[in-house]
């Protein structure tokens, strides 16, 4: 462990959506400064960040950019491309590390981690052709969830099959893309969770309560914590999070999300190497969110308290859903975050916003 960044020093942060801000802001109430790498002028990261490198995220002059203007460097999204994070590495610190990047990048990559680390997930077999599909169908009983294994996020990329006969294959392959596909086995699960953890530079380990998710139209649309799951199933949630930061020798903040089996098992569904959409209640009803126990983490200060001091629903505003937030910004003990984007297209996140209730209440 190298000793804490001081205050002043400076984070980049590559990728300039709402997560970077939300870095960006907790990086500020920390001391530090933060350079945003993001094609994308006026991102929303931008808006409150010292300063942005418009270029794409693989440029290699704004790479050695960042290196040069930064201390420490950290992303947002899980699509960076890992050449990037490599090679910022050979010169910079980087956390979370390019290995977690790669995993989570490659969906039967990611499995086949996971279950290396015996964490259990459901089953899959690799798609690469209609023929593999067929054969694929057939040792699923004709069910699963067809998926692009690489750059799908909030639904994108996935087509559920029920009762399928094998013929039904022919041109899937090409319908989905002509792209490497993973089918997996179709889930009875009884409820979605995830959990928020972190592993800072020292080694230690620390986890925020799990949150249990509803997904609308494959986008996450409200976490509510806590989850209606028993004590065994939250431990069991926790153990396997700090096994994956530990089997990564992971620094950050990491989002692993699970199917919750009518028996209180679990199944890994995916991980996120990065600060998580279903734990931006944490800066609502904890002390230190998990864009701070990012910060911390990657600065290499102690990792701060993950305790809770309300209970919580946080819902997140998609398209024109910002329109109400008039209304919402009339609620008592309702705590709003807006994204600052211009344009509220269907299915992009605007903002989200967190009740909070008494703690047991």
């Amino acid at each position: 462990m190298s000793a804490p960044l001081p205050a002043g020093s400076t984070i980049g942060i590559i990728g300039g959506g709402q997560l970077g801000r939300m870095l960006a802001m907790a990086a500020a109430r920390l001391g530090y400064r933060t350079i945003v790498l993001e094609p994308q002028p006026d991102c929303p990261a931008a808006q409150v960040a010292n300063s942005q490198i418009v270029a794409d995220y693989d440029d290699r002059f704004a790479l050695d950019r960042l290196a040069r203007a930064s201390h420490v460097v950290t992303y947002e999204f899980e699509n960076v491309p890992v050449s990037a994070v490599q090679a910022l590495a050979d010169t910079i610190p980087v956390y979370p590390p390019a290995r977690a990047l790669e995993i989570s990048q490659d969906r039967v990559t990611e499995k086949t981690f996971l279950n290396g680390s015996g964490i259990p997930t459901a089953g899959f077999r690799p798609i690469d052709s209609d023929e593999d599909l067929r054969q694929a169908l057939v040792a699923f009983n004709g069910t699963g969830v067809l998926k692009t294994r690489r750059l799908g996020y909030d639904g994108k990329g996935q087509r559920l099959l029920r009762n399928a006969t094998p013929s039904e294959a022919d041109g899937s392959y090409v319908a989905m893309g002509n792209v490497p596909l993973v089918l997996e086995a179709f889930v009875s699960f009884d409820r979605e969770i995830s959990i928020i953890a972190a592993r800072g530079q020292d080694g230690a380990l620390s986890a925020y309560d799990p949150a249990e998710n509803v997904h609308c139209g494959g986008i996450l649309a409200k976490s509510t914590v806590p989850a209606a799951i028993s004590a065994n199933t939250a431990n069991a949630a926790e153990d396997a999070a700090f096994a994956i930061l530990q089997s990564l020798n992971y620094v950050g903040v990491i989002g692993v999300e699970f199917f919750v089996l009518p028996d209180g098992s679990l199944l890994v569904n995916e991980i996120a190497p990065r600060v998580h959409n279903s734990g931006h209640w944490t800066e609502a009803a904890c002390v230190i969110s998990q864009f701070e126990q990012h910060v911390r983490a990657v600065a290499g200060l102690p990792l701060g308290t993950t305790s809770r001091h309300s209970d919580c629903v946080m819902q997140n505003l998609i398209g024109d859903e910002v329109s109400g937030v008039d209304t919402l910004s009339r609620e008592p003990e309702l705590m709003l975050h807006l994204y600052g984007k211009a344009e509220a297209r269907p299915g992009r996140k605007m903002g989200h916003f967190t009740r909070l209730t008494p703690r047991g209440g």
